[in-house]
């Protein structure tokens, strides 16, 4: 890179990202960039390590940084990283936002009990919507007739089973870009947990239904991380696929994430079943962050071959996120969910509507859309 000094606009250029020189100076402004020199016309001068300082910036705010934590965490000494005070305040940054999704959480809870109704539901509904506008919440009769709303909807629910597809049609954001095959697949990983904000967490990658439709056209082998994980899968429409079923911990006593991320470490067996992975094979992570890692090894060092599809949905709080990282940038076949978010149900719901849609829809090309 040429070491003459930049303007702000060969800043942003360098940059790139979306960043624009008046966001720059806002980072000035807030402390998040120091000063730097200026030219003779009073121009902002920027170095290479004015480019590296705004890189961070960039990166971390992708990561969801906050502004003000971004701060604290550059203005760090790089020997000081892990200092109690830096530490604290992110633990309290954290319990802050945790407390803001909670009331969030409540909010969303409200507004899907009154959108999130079926056709049987919609003249309660209705009626719920008129009265809302009357009631003063900031008294405490107010409050009683909001008990006495949410009773009446709650006495409606008992007349008739739940319409899931109708309830979701007013909750799901706008899903019609994806094809229909994906828009199943959403709609039921949300179904499966109950929170629609899993939406935005959802990842499809390297023409992963179109492999995985061809693989299981071809009778390939699924592997799942644990027994309880392989339990949920389709075993009828499976067998009438000629696909076989294994696990990499064949323990039936390992049934939860913390005993499978420990029996895979301490057992070498475990770890040594992965040179097994045949090729062209469907491999289901529903638990063990530890695993979906060392598929992503493995196939990096080409120690295995390349499978099918990985549906790479671990849980846990630091390694499940490394791992689906990992995982999305390693030219597998992929569907994962991003962050913490997981579990052997959403996993085993997402090779069970594959299945599905082969067998009900074998010809069906809408995945290409």
């Amino acid at each position: 890179m040429n070491t003459k000094c930049l303007t702000i606009k060969e800043l942003t250029d360098v940059v790139g990202s979306g960043i624009t020189p008046r966001m720059v100076r806002h980072y000035h402004q807030l402390g998040l960039l120091p000063e730097v020199m200026r030219s003779h016309g009073n121009y902002r001068l920027y170095t290479e390590r004015d480019i590296r300082r705004l890189q961070r910036i960039v990166a971390l705010k992708q990561q969801g940084f906050q502004l003000n934590h971004i701060r604290q965490l550059l203005d760090a000494e790089p020997e000081n990283d892990d200092n109690p005070t830096l530490t604290a305040h992110l633990q309290r940054q954290y319990r802050v936002v945790m407390q803001q999704i909670a009331q969030l959480r409540q909010t969303a809870s409200a507004l899907e009990g009154l959108l999130g109704r079926d056709k049987h539901c919609q003249i309660v509904q209705a009626d719920v919507l008129a009265q809302l506008k009357l009631i003063e919440v900031e008294t405490q009769s107010g409050l009683e007739g909001l008990q006495e709303l949410w009773a009446g909807l709650d006495t409606e629910v008992h007349a008739h089973p739940e319409n899931f597809q109708e309830s979701l049609q007013g909750l799901l954001p706008d899903i019609s870009h994806l094809s229909e095959i994906e828009q199943d697949l959403i709609s039921k990983l949300v179904l499966a947990c109950g929170d629609v904000s899993l939406v935005g967490f959802i990842r499809f990658g390297n023409n992963a239904l179109a492999t995985s439709r061809a693989a299981l056209k071809s009778g390939c082998q699924m592997i799942a991380d644990i027994s309880s994980v392989a339990a949920a899968f389709d075993d009828t429409r499976l067998t009438h696929l000629n696909c076989r079923i294994d696990t990499f911990i064949d323990n039936p006593h390992i049934t939860t994430a913390i005993e499978a991320e420990q029996e895979f470490w301490q057992q070498k067996k475990w770890r040594d079943k992965l040179q097994e992975i045949p090729a062209n094979s469907i491999l289901v992570i529903g638990y063990a962050p530890a695993i979906l890692l060392s598929i992503c090894a493995a196939i990096k060092q080409q120690q295995i071959p390349k499978p099918a599809l990985v549906i790479g949905m671990p849980i846990g709080f630091s390694h499940a996120p490394a791992a689906k990282r990992q995982l999305m940038h390693s030219g597998i076949p992929f569907i994962t969910i991003e962050g913490t978010l997981g579990g052997g149900l959403l996993a085993a719901t997402v090779l069970n509507t594959l299945t599905e849609w082969i067998i009900e829809k074998p010809d069906c090309h809408c995945y290409l859309k």
